[in-house]
């Protein structure tokens, strides 16, 4: 029988309940424990907002974890937490600042940060103008026009703003401002830090409260990476950054959040101590494995079968509960595969028989999804198989950093939390990585 218009109205609205997006604070589909929260495991974000709360004089916060992991969607709930401690907060995405494929250096970072936090006073109904009635935009042209290397560039017509997207969007705007840049460093850093005091002060004085903290959420850091020949030498920029520069990252009176590669440790070694003993505090993927032994966790498959109740509760008239498992099985716990997954069954739906979905339909879906992971290189499969046998990063050389981080943005490698951090490969690649020859 053909599908009536009212199902195939149904399965158009599962179709985008499922679709992935950054949650704002109270969604009601937001699920907890889809980190490992709630009463069973730390939750990163009551941490770290405690960790402010406490703090004195500023400070910084480390967050990270895979894409997909919902990063944003806890950073925004963090921001929410912050504002009902009394503290005010600024949520900034640097993707709409910074060119992610591309250098980075303290100088665009730093530049990136005090214009967001602009921005961000500005659209605030609180304030709704920037100290001094000029925005940093304004202020960095003063700054950029009194240094004679700066006067040689070409500097964005119109309105100040257009420096912003010439920052993200210009490549070459983009490495002037970094060479011009590099013989004035300390008074960059200086003007930058003047001006996150300036802001601090402002906000305070529009309050009435001389303690009041203020909070800048850095999200999208991570993101970060090089292109082809050009990665190492990014990968060189993002360690520069929070390595050599950790100390210009620690901005007096502000408290900050930056989002960093998942592989920090090994990308800027003691980076966190350098800010003032910042601790990673890390997102992993839901735990529908109990453990390394890879069998099922019952607990993180009623997870994830609750994400779905939350955002369509008739799900039943299209999912078996066993293709729901059988699918989150196979994203690995990822919760954007997850949707995935799940939305690319749909399309393929004709007919009233074809519900609940047959297994058939399952196979091709997570034939398609292996398929776009295939074929893998035999030095690659070689490291992916002594990360399936040791649940290790199991990084021999610095020189392959781009590799892992290919493995990890591309969900080939799996990061995991039961007790200690653990890897594995992709269930969808288990069987072609397992039988490797050694």
């Amino acid at each position: 029988m053909p599908l009536s218009s009212i199902t195939r109205a149904e399965l158009k609205t599962l179709y985008n309940a499922l679709a992935d997006r950054v949650l704002e604070p109270g969604d009601p589909v937001y699920v907890k424990e889809v980190n490992g929260t709630g009463p069973s495991g730390a939750d990163p974000v009551e941490e770290i907002a405690t960790e402010i709360d406490w703090q004195e004089g500023g400070g910084v916060c480390l967050f990270t974890g895979q894409r997909g992991t919902g990063k944003s969607t806890e950073l925004r709930r963090l921001q929410s937490r912050l504002n009902e401690l009394g503290i005010v907060a600024f949520y900034v995405d640097m993707s709409e600042y910074v060119l992610l494929s591309k250098n980075i250096e303290i100088s665009d970072f730093l530049i990136s940060m005090a214009g967001a936090l602009s921005e961000g006073i500005e659209a605030d109904p609180r304030f709704g103008k920037s100290p001094a009635h000029r925005s940093y935009w304004e202020r960095l042209v003063g700054f950029l026009n009194s240094k004679v290397e700066f006067k040689e560039i070409s500097l964005p017509a119109g309105d100040v703003a257009q420096i912003k997207a010439s920052l993200k969007n210009d490549p070459d705007f983009k490495q002037r401002i970094q060479q011009a840049a590099r013989g004035h460093i300390a008074q960059l850093v200086s003007d930058a830090h003047a001006y996150f005091r300036d802001a601090i002060g402002f906000i305070r004085s529009q309050l009435n409260d001389e303690a009041r903290k203020v909070v800048l959420i850095v999200d999208s850091i991570e993101r970060i990476r090089g292109v082809g020949s050009e990665s190492m030498e990014v990968f060189e920029s993002v360690r520069n950054l929070f390595f050599a520069h950790a100390e210009h990252l620690r901005i007096p009176m502000l408290h900050v959040v930056y989002t960093v590669p998942p592989y920090l440790s090994v990308l800027a070694s003691g980076a966190g101590s350098l800010m003032g003993g910042a601790v990673v505090r890390r997102l992993v993927s839901t735990h529908v494995f109990q453990d390394r032994s890879r069998a099922p966790d019952p607990a993180g498959l009623a997870t994830m079968r609750d994400i779905v109740q939350k955002r369509y509760p008739s799900w039943h008239r299209v999912y078996k509960p066993d293709t729901l498992d059988r699918l989150a099985l196979s994203s690995g716990g990822d919760l954007r595969e997850y949707f995935r997954l799940l939305r690319q069954c749909l399309p393929a739906v004709q007919d009233d028989a074809d519900l609940p979905l047959p297994p058939a339909s399952v196979q091709h879906v997570e034939s398609v999804a292996r398929n776009e992971m295939l074929p893998i290189p035999e030095d690659q499969k070689q490291w992916l198989k002594r990360i399936a046998d040791t649940h290790d990063t199991c990084l021999q050389k610095e020189e392959d950093l781009p590799l892992l981080a290919h493995f990890l943005d591309n969900r080939l490698v799996m990061n995991y939390r039961n007790g200690s951090d653990w890897y594995d490969v992709h269930p969808l690649i288990r069987d072609v990585v397992d039988s490797a020859a050694t």
